[in-house]
């Protein structure tokens, strides 16, 4: 039994010190933000997801519910959303749930820290 033990503990040591983990500032989330353009041509509206759980846009601070139900109604099916890193991750997972379950597509954009402007087109 004990060299069944040393050949786990070993085995464990070995995973533990390959394995390579991400910190969650590096989640993969599908990006394409580069062209700012939906699949028709036009451009996708920009918002701002604000540390407070808000979202800024047309210049104006909006609950998740709130902006999903205008942005359907205005027929918007895709958004560029740039976050900064003050965001906390639940309130970031929230807002993407929430544009999600209203059929909206979220191009995500991670601003650097400190930068709550709304980035350019």
């Amino acid at each position: 039994m004990t060299p069944l033990i040393d050949v786990v503990f070993i085995l464990l040591v070995f995973f533990m010190v390959t394995s390579y983990l991400l910190p969650t500032g590096y989640l993969e989330l599908e990006n394409d933000t580069a062209s700012g353009r939906g699949g028709d041509g036009e451009p996708l509206p920009q918002l701002q997801l604000l540390a407070s759980g808000e979202v800024r846009w047309q210049e104006r601070n909006w609950q998740p519910r709130a902006l999903s139900r205008q942005l359907v109604s205005a027929g918007h099916r895709e958004v560029r959303l740039a976050t900064d890193g003050d965001v906390p991750l639940d309130r970031f997972t929230l807002t993407l749930s929430t544009l999600d379950n209203a059929g909206i597509d979220a191009r995500w954009q991670r601003s650097p820290s400190g930068n709550t402007t709304t980035p350019s087109p």
